[in-house]
């Protein structure tokens, strides 16, 4: 019997050597030290520092999570540094792959830590994970901290994906739990003194019980009776399908209609001979070849080129060479050839393209600068390409300028007037607006609602993900304005979507099954 006992234990020191050797850079027997019954895990310097430790792991998941929900705007994020620093790269993925990378780190070391506690051996992290630790904290602290000041909006992405990942984040937090119990119980055990027990045990369960009754306070729409959800949202095409083509080009409009989207959305300017045509960004450099055909105006407004001059631009092979969307995917040979050949695009095409199918269309306007010949006439020249040369039918224009609106409405009746802000119902209606154009931030169910009453529609933007279109089909939004329209279509009910009867029984399985489970732990 002791030969066995001997050789049982000798059989299982690697195992130990392997846990101490990667957290404590210990690997031989003499090195380690057990924890007597009664006494502290490890020496005083130690304690101070395993917080910090769980504090690192703390801050390195909710940047994970905080970034991973913005994945929606990853493609403005890296057009925004492009702006900034000159050249385009993916800096989106590289923040992401490092927030998982840092995880990861801190998630091995505290494992570790567990299964050393577990085994009874006195913990002692080794200096150059304790340089590790303090790094993951400050680089997760402080990208926290810029994300809150240069991208406060991203606060309220986060906010708004609790709505529909909560009830999972729960399920998670429990398992989480369940795990914990082992070697809490395990020291509880341990301790000589009723205090010490205490104060192992008595934060766990308070934890524990807060997140057996954290449910209580949830809220998601996607949590739902049966036959209350809303139709699906219409997908209008944020300058086309800038996903699988270049932006605001032709090729791209028809890439949203061949993949059965309901509008097109666009950017208009005027060239300076008068002619309005479509672009974003106030210089032609991201997405023309300006560099190479006037390389000395790259940074020339747009609106100060002759339509002639711009003609004379290819408005496709940047897309090519840039690939601006994470996973966009290769594009077939024929595909390529299209995107290579893609010319600056005039509203007047845009608009004939949308009626010949029956589209909605829906424009920023963007005035020209101080001396431009059409300075003050370009709403003009704007209404004519819509009202004479296009001849769009009227119902599918939603008018979102505002500064002239009751001129607007006077010359050219039938438009959908469309407010590009939350504004009292009263002013709407008296303005004639029958439909609202928000950012996706300011999503909220009972405003969809309260609109929804005095027959004002709702369409948000930029909505990229299928769990903020899920939001925003659970909350009731009519359309959305989207990058990838040829994902979100083939999407047929909405992610997370559940009963308030599948929920509850969710929730009450998750939290007797752990109560089990843990108190089966205890006991044993």
């Amino acid at each position: 019997v002791v030969r066995r006992r001997l050789l049982q234990r000798y059989e299982h020191q690697p195992f130990i050597s392997c846990l101490a050797g990667f957290y404590s850079c210990r690997w031989k027997r003499y090195q380690r030290e057990r924890t007597e019954p009664g006494k502290c895990c490890c020496n005083m310097r130690e304690c101070m520092f395993f917080p910090l430790l769980v504090a690192a792991f703390c801050f390195s998941l909710v940047f994970l999570y905080t970034w991973g929900e913005g994945k929606n705007d990853y493609n403005g994020f890296d057009w925004y540094n492009y702006g900034n620093l000159g050249f385009w790269f993916l800096w989106s993925l590289v923040i992401l792959i490092v927030a998982a990378v840092l995880f990861a780190y801190t998630s091995l070391l505290l494992v570790l830590a567990m299964c050393l506690l577990a085994e009874g051996q006195q913990l002692y992290l080794h200096w150059s994970h304790k340089i590790g630790t303090f790094l993951v904290l400050a680089f997760t602290i402080s990208s926290l901290f810029a994300l809150s000041i240069l991208w406060r909006d991203h606060r309220k992405t986060v906010r708004l994906s609790f709505q529909v990942t909560a009830p999972y984040l729960h399920i998670g937090a429990i398992a989480i739990m369940v795990l914990l119990s082992w070697p809490v119980a395990l020291h509880a055990v341990r301790a000589d003194k009723k205090v010490i027990q205490v104060v192992i045990v008595g934060p766990y369960l308070a934890i524990l019980l807060f997140l057996f009754l954290i449910p209580l306070g949830m809220y998601s729409p996607c949590i739902r009776e049966k036959g209350t959800l809303g139709p699906k949202p219409a997908l209008i095409g944020h300058r086309g399908a800038p996903m699988l083509a270049p932006e605001n080009t032709e090729m791209s409009f028809l890439k949203t209609i061949e993949h059965g989207g309901d509008g097109l959305e666009t950017d208009v300017t005027i060239s300076y001979d008068g002619v309005p045509f479509l672009m974003h960004d106030d210089t032609l450099r991201r997405t023309t070849n300006i560099h190479e055909v006037y390389p000395n105006e790259t940074g020339k407004a747009a609106s100060l080129f002759s339509w002639d001059s711009l003609q004379k631009l290819n408005a496709g092979t940047w897309f090519l060479k840039n690939k601006p969307f994470l996973g966009m995917g290769s594009l077939s040979k024929a595909d390529q050839n299209q995107a290579m050949n893609q010319s600056i695009y005039t509203l007047s095409g845009f608009l004939r393209l949308a009626d010949s199918h029956n589209k909605l269309v829906i424009f920023d306007l963007y005035r020209p600068p101080e001396k431009h010949p059409y300075r003050n006439l370009w709403i003009r020249k704007i209404l004519d390409v819509i009202l004479k040369e296009s001849k769009i039918k009227r119902h599918l224009v939603l008018w979102l300028h505002n500064s002239v609106r009751s001129f607007v409405q006077s010359v050219a009746p039938g438009f959908q007037h469309t407010m590009g802000r939350k504004a009292p119902i009263e002013d709407l209606l008296k303005h004639n607006i029958v439909k609202l154009n928000l950012v996706y931030t300011d999503m909220s169910s009972e405003d969809i609602r309260k609109y929804a009453e005095a027959n004002i529609t709702t369409n948000f933007y930029v909505v990229n993900e299928p769990w903020l279109y899920s939001l925003a089909w659970c909350s009731g939004a009519h359309s959305v304005t989207t990058n990838a329209v040829h994902l979100l279509k083939d999407l047929s009910q909405p992610l997370f979507l559940m009963t308030p009867k599948q929920y509850n029984i969710m929730w009450i399985l998750t939290d007797l099954t752990s109560a089990f489970l843990i108190s089966l732990i205890f006991a044993l």
